[in-house]
């Protein structure tokens, strides 16, 4: 399994040697330093826990810096490898954009853009009320949320809340361009996410 964490930057448009134009998002990605590994005999789990990013001292708590082995990363993740498979990596390894290739599947995975209290016409697609008939101000509003004999409101009514802000995981997303020296990557089509999330990108 191949992995690699990054900041999203912005979308633009790649057009491939063969004249094709397509949608890409760029992603600076790593490089990202190895600062454990997991094993299932000794930690119950495989994975490896990976430091990307530069924070200031000040800012990282006594237990994260253990974690880190005295350097100041920004962000510290995991990624859960299968029982049956092994890491091959080792503390203190570099991981650079060069480890992916043209034309593989990704599987990427960010938090959305926070959109604050919303309603349900944009939260959840609601047409809203007829704008006729007797209508007066309730255009938007979200109709009936009772039903019949009942006293309650349902679990899971769809309501106004506040929208946005959800991890969102992508899958079947493809490389399209790799530039090793500017540790960046273009990913065709869309993200979730604004400028500068964080973004974890495995291809397995």
């Amino acid at each position: 399994m191949k992995f690699i964490l990054g900041k999203k930057e912005n979308m633009t448009e790649y057009f491939s040697p063969e004249g094709q134009v397509f949608p890409v998002t760029v992603v600076s990605a790593g490089p990202i330093t190895v600062t454990k590994v997991f094993e299932k005999s000794k930690d119950g789990y495989n994975a490896v826990q990976v430091g990307f990013g530069v924070q200031k001292k000040e800012r990282v708590t006594k237990s994260s810096a253990g974690a880190m082995k005295g350097a100041f990363y920004k962000n510290l993740k995991e990624f859960r490898l299968k029982p049956t498979d092994k890491s091959e990596a080792k503390e203190g390894d570099i991981i650079d954009v060069s480890v992916f290739a043209l034309g593989d599947k990704l599987q990427v995975s960010s938090v959305s853009k926070g959109k604050g209290f919303q309603g349900v016409v944009k939260r959840h697609g609601f047409h809203g009320g007829p704008r006729s008939h007797g209508q007066k101000h309730s255009e938007r509003e979200p109709g009936s949320i009772g039903g019949g004999l009942r006293t309650h409101v349902p679990k899971g009514m769809r309501m106004a809340g506040r929208t946005g802000g959800d991890r969102i995981t992508q899958k079947n997303l493809k490389v399209i361009f790799i530039d090793k020296e500017n540790n960046t990557m273009l990913v065709k089509g869309a993200i979730a996410g604004k400028r500068g999330s964080l973004v974890e990108i495995i291809s397995r």
